[in-house]
């Protein structure tokens, strides 16, 4: 029996976000015709691109504190801040497609998620070296 379905869901969801975002750069290459290596050239592509990689870069952060918050304080608070935290990076990419003025408010919620799981993930691990 998984103990932990709430952090493996949000796992495979994290997943399945990067490949949405690679997706989007993909598709924005053949449609504004950049050729890889390139990661310049039309404006929409580079936002493409500036999506996939500040998500890749979030969800390396992201992964490890959601699990050694399920796994050292709580499951269930785990999956709720995560769950908060994959909302906030969908709206963060949907925004900054739209329009990269309005991404803020995304990231700023999957940021609060992140220190959540991060500050209570580390007082459970050091909590748990202590007692």
């Amino acid at each position: 029996m998984n103990a932990y379905p709430g952090p493996a869901l949000l796992t495979l969801a994290t997943s399945f976000l990067l490949f949405a975002c690679a997706a989007y750069v993909g598709r924005c290459r053949v449609k504004f015709g950049i050729k890889a290596p390139a990661t310049t050239g039309h404006p929409q592509f580079e936002i493409a691109y500036r999506i996939q990689m500040n998500t890749l870069e979030n969800v390396v952060l992201f992964l490890p504190v959601l699990w050694l918050f399920a796994i050292h304080l709580s499951s269930f608070w785990a999956t709720a801040l995560g769950t908060l935290w994959l909302i906030g990076r969908i709206w963060y990419a949907l925004s900054y497609a739209r329009d990269p003025r309005t991404r803020g408010s995304g990231f700023l919620l999957s940021m609060l998620s992140f220190g959540a799981l991060g500050v209570g993930g580390a007082w459970a691990v050091l909590y748990g070296l202590l007692v």
